[in-house]
């Protein structure tokens, strides 16, 4: 009888362990198609114009934001995937909550998974005035397939006449604060003029799918006196693969692709052999010291071919390398958040930022090819020969997983 319990109790778990893990499979199965259904076509990048401020360092980034917030009149909008209260974000909940006070209309979202926010906080915010709100929280009938589409972008917006965008989240290491992570490497932008409009907009569009509120906006004051042409794509999960295609049929001399996880679809990862093997230079750099685990191990999977094509590769070996960014013959370049995986292609919410000029490009490549030459170190074909087959195991996991990392 006792033998009979047990194996009942067992039998029992099996039957439920596999429930579980059909119905999880089943969610994301359905829920990606019903993801893929929703996209809709593709839908060229909105078009406008402004200038632009290059910014590769967390402190000068975050020195130069404060200082803005600090100087606002009407409303702060301002949407991070993750955001830490720690010694810098605590600062800025400091300079928000004072805003609030002083009766400018603040809005603070952040995503659901990803950030870090005490529920002291949060009332904190809250007391002051301080509209706090998450992105993308879970939701049903395709639940976990919900826990893995977030909103990965990052834009703030000061009285409709600056804006922010670009790779830097709210927290201690993006300053460049944590000893164990050292310098984080990240590219941003400062924009100014009319293009303020559109990072505006899609920060209402996602303040209105969390909360349902609608915002107004105003039109920026501000003209530059030299704009430069600019195009704001904002995917939620679609049609990134089919924008930087449209970059990469522009190239003619040279394409920069800096990201922190190259893990990209076989379409996509064969456009990049495909621009070596018609002659154009190619550069690619992601980091050595990865933040997640297995991203380095998919990445290797693909570098073999990528240098047999001849494309340069690089690791980044000064702490950790979170840009990303395409750069097109020194005259188009595209900052944002999404990266060159999977994950951003299918999945993630992400916005970029396309800038064409043939005097301000070329000043920011300068930047980029100083991180491939001085921060990055070169990996071969004989660096990949050398690899132990527990490192080739990884790799074969990691890509088991490809499309979730």
């Amino acid at each position: 009888m006792k033998r009979g319990t047990i194996y009942m109790k067992k039998s029992t778990l099996r039957w439920a362990a596999a429930a579980v893990i059909t119905w999880i499979s089943l969610d994301l199965y359905f829920g990606r198609k019903q993801h893929e259904k929703q996209s809709g076509d593709f839908r060229p990048p909105e078009s406008s114009s402004g200038e632009a401020a290059f910014f590769r360092n967390g402190t000068k980034l975050y020195e130069h934001m404060m200082e803005r917030l600090r100087g606002a009149e009407h409303n702060i909008y301002m949407y991070k995937y993750f955001f830490r209260d720690d010694r810098l974000g605590s600062e800025i909940i400091q300079v928000l909550t004072q805003k609030a006070q002083e009766g400018v209309h603040v809005r603070l979202l952040v995503d659901w998974i990803a950030s870090e926010v005490r529920g002291e906080t949060k009332k904190k915010l809250k007391n002051a005035g301080v509209e706090f709100a998450y992105s993308q929280k879970p939701s049903f009938p395709f639940f976990f397939y919900s826990l893995n589409e977030r909103n990965h972008r990052k834009v703030t917006v000061i009285d409709g006449e600056h804006a922010y965008m670009g790779g830097f989240n709210v927290g201690d290491e993006y300053a460049g604060d944590d000893p164990e992570i050292g310098i984080w490497r990240d590219y941003h932008l400062h924009i100014r003029g009319p293009a303020v409009q559109m990072l505006g907009h899609q920060f209402a569009r996602d303040w209105k799918t969390a909360t349902g509120e609608t915002i107004s906006l105003q039109k920026p004051k501000y003209e530059p006196e030299n704009p430069m042409p600019m195009y704001l794509l904002s995917t939620d999960g679609a049609h990134l693969p089919q924008h930087f295609r449209s970059l990469f049929q522009r190239a003619e001399h040279s394409v920069f692709i800096g990201t922190p996880y190259y893990v990209p679809d076989g379409e996509m990862h064969n456009e990049v052999v495909r621009l070596a093997q018609r002659g154009v230079r190619v550069r690619l750099l992601f980091p050595k010291y990865p933040d997640h685990i297995l991203v380095k191990d998919a990445a290797f999977s693909y570098l073999r071919e990528l240098l047999e094509a001849g494309v340069e590769v690089r690791q980044f070996n000064q702490g950790f390398y979170h840009a990303k960014v395409i750069m097109i013959d020194e005259k188009v370049v595209d900052i944002g958040t999404a990266n060159f995986d999977m994950r951003s292609f299918y999945m993630n919410h992400e916005v970029n930022l396309m800038i064409e000029s043939s005097e301000w490009v070329p000043r920011v490549t300068e930047y980029m090819v100083d991180d491939f030459e001085t921060f990055g170190e070169p990996i071969t074909l004989e660096d990949l020969n050398g690899r132990t087959w527990v490192d080739k195991l990884r790799e074969r996991i990691a890509m088991v997983f490809s499309s979730w990392l």
